[in-house]
C-alpha cells in the first residue's frame, strides 16, 4: 500500500446503494482515480461477507485506467476482481496480482458509515 506511514485521509465517495452488488464504480480521491467494490456473498458462495473494498483503478498489464470494470469473483478463499483487457485476478484485500505479482496495486483501507461509502487514500 502507498503512504503506509502517512496518516489517512477519508473521503466520502458515494452512497452504498449507488454501486450495485458484486461490480465496481470509478471515484476520484485526493487527485487519484480508485475502484471502489461492492461485494455481497451469494448462494453457493458463504466465503464472500458482505463488504467494501477499494484499489488502484490502474492496471498495469494493459496500461489502462479499467480495475472499477472487472468482473468481481473469488479465487479458491480469495475475493478477487478480473482486469477486463488482460484477465489478471487482483485480490481485493490486498491488491495482489495473483498471475503476476509484480502488477499488484494499492490496496485502501474503506468504511461504510450512515450508507455513505469512505475511502481512505
Amino acid at each position: 500500500m502507498k503512504n503506509e506511514h502517512l496518516p489517512r485521509a477519508w473521503t466520502a465517495v458515494c452512497a452504498l446503494d449507488d454501486i450495485v452488488p458484486n461490480t465496481g464504480v470509478c471515484a476520484l480521491v485526493n487527485g487519484e482515480q480508485v475502484a471502489v467494490f461492492h461485494v455481497e456473498g451469494g448462494e453457493g458462495e458463504p466465503h464472500f461477507a458482505p463488504a467494501v473494498y477499494a484499489l488502484e483503478n490502474f492496471d498495469p498489464g494493459s496500461q489502462a485506467a479499467v480495475l472499477s470494470r472487472g468482473l468481481v469473483g473469488s479465487l479458491g478463499e480469495r475475493v478477487v476482481v478480473a482486469s477486463p483487457i488482460y484477465k489478471h485476478h487482483f485480490d481485493l484485500r490486498t491488491g495482489e496480482c495473483l498471475e503476476t505479482p509484480s502488477y499488484s496495486v494499492s490496496a485502501f483501507a474503506t468504511r461504510v458509515e450512515n450508507g455513505q461509502v469512505w475511502v481512505a487514500v
